[in-house]
Formats: C-alpha cells, structure tokens, sequence
C-alpha cells in the first residue's frame, strides 16, 4: 500500500515539498478562479472569459504532474492479484516485467510530448519514429496563442524568444504546453527510481492495492491522525 513518502536527502526533501506544494496550489487556484468567476456571473452578470481555459490547463498541469509523484509514493492503484498466489522470486520478476514496460511507455511519451512543445517554443523536435535520431528542422510555431487568457506585460519577453520579437496579446501556447516535457520526464525518472528499488527489493511492487477500497481508507485514516 502507499504510505507518506520520507526523503533520504535534504535535497529529496525540498524536491517532495516543493512538488507537494506546487500540487497544492494549483488545485488552489482553480478552486479560487472558479468561485471568483461562478460571482462576476451571478452577483455581475459578467463573466470571467478566461476563467474556463485558466481551469483547464491547470487541470492538466495537476494530472501530470500527480501522475508522477503518484508513483513516487506508490499511489497508483491496480491489480495485484496474480502476484499474491506466485512465489516471491515469480513475483518480483513480474514486477520487473511491468515497471520495464511503464519505463518504455514513459519513454515514448517523453519523446512525443517534447515533439508537440518543441515548435509552440521555437525549438525542433526530435527526428525518428520511436526514439530519437537527432533533430528535425521544422518551422517554428512560437506565434500560436491561446484563445482568452490575456499575455501580462511582465511575459512580453517572451516574444523576443520565440515570436521574433512580435508582441502577443494572449499567452503563447509554449507557456501552458511546457507541463507536457516537463511531467514525462519526471514520469520516466519515477519510473526508473522505482525499476532500481525493485531490483534492490527495497519495494516488491510499484502500486498501491488491487483494492480501491483499501487505499481509500488508508488515506483517510492518515488524515484523522495528522
């Protein structure tokens, strides 16, 4: 089952705080943006128009980046069943099995997320099908812009980057997309934390129960007491 996780280094320590923290407050802000615009539209009848845009890319920025500290501390649920009725060595090598597939399949997913980015940033993706071979040279899509979150005059900047210099009237697309590199790659480097652990039998799994019920409760026990 999954557990609070303890760092083994200072350094460990400030990553999960700041990880825990930036999770925190992205579910913050989509908490107060929504109430704030739920009253512009009923006690203004106004309306928030980037509101909903705002909300959703915070929503992906708190799906990805969950999705990796969930591994971190062994929070993904799935089915363990098989390997509790096998032997502990055909257990542990099943294990193995899986977390090499999810280290492949977070592979690629760090690769096509890098190739989506990389033109919204004025960058080139990489070459290749399945891993990469090198750098294409594509045309650079640094002037794609959002529908209707307003680009602050303290991001101007970013038009000398990647626009050529031009200035944007809403953020650029490389902004909110940027979560998608970003989260894969921690993805990949959880994964990778978790194959070693395995191999040292620190873990004998990297999921939490087969049994949402089990962590569910686990989670609010922890709650009552802290």
């Amino acid at each position: 089952m999954s557990g609070r996780f303890e760092a083994k280094t200072p350094m460990g320590e400030f990553v999960n705080t700041l990880e825990e923290n930036l999770i925190a407050l992205i579910l913050g802000l989509m908490t107060v943006i929504q109430f704030a615009n739920v009253v512009v539209r009923y006690g203004f009848s106004s309306n928030l128009l980037w509101a909903l845009e705002a909300t959703v890319f915070l929503f992906a920025w708190l799906v990805l980046l969950g999705a990796s500290y969930a591994v971190k501390v062994g929070a993904h649920l799935g089915v363990d069943a098989l390997l509790n009725v096998v032997s502990p060595p055909v257990a542990r090598a099943m294990s193995l099995t899986a977390v090499a597939g999810c280290i492949i399949y977070a592979f690629l997913l760090t690769k096509g997320s890098w190739d989506y980015w990389a033109p919204f940033a004025g960058l080139n993706p990489t070459s290749g099908k399945w891993f990469p071979t090198g750098f294409a040279d594509v045309r650079s899509q640094g002037w794609y812009e959002v529908n209707d979150i307003v680009m602050p005059e303290w991001l101007q900047w970013f038009g000398n980057v990647i626009n050529d210099g031009d200035r944007y009237e809403k953020i650029p697309r490389a902004i909110p997309y940027v979560i998608m590199p970003i989260s894969m790659s921690l993805l990949l480097f959880r994964f990778l934390q978790a194959a070693v652990k395995l191999w040292r039998g620190e873990i004998s799994n990297v999921i939490a129960s087969h049994e949402a019920e089990e962590a569910v409760e686990e989670a609010s026990s922890r709650a009552v007491r802290d």
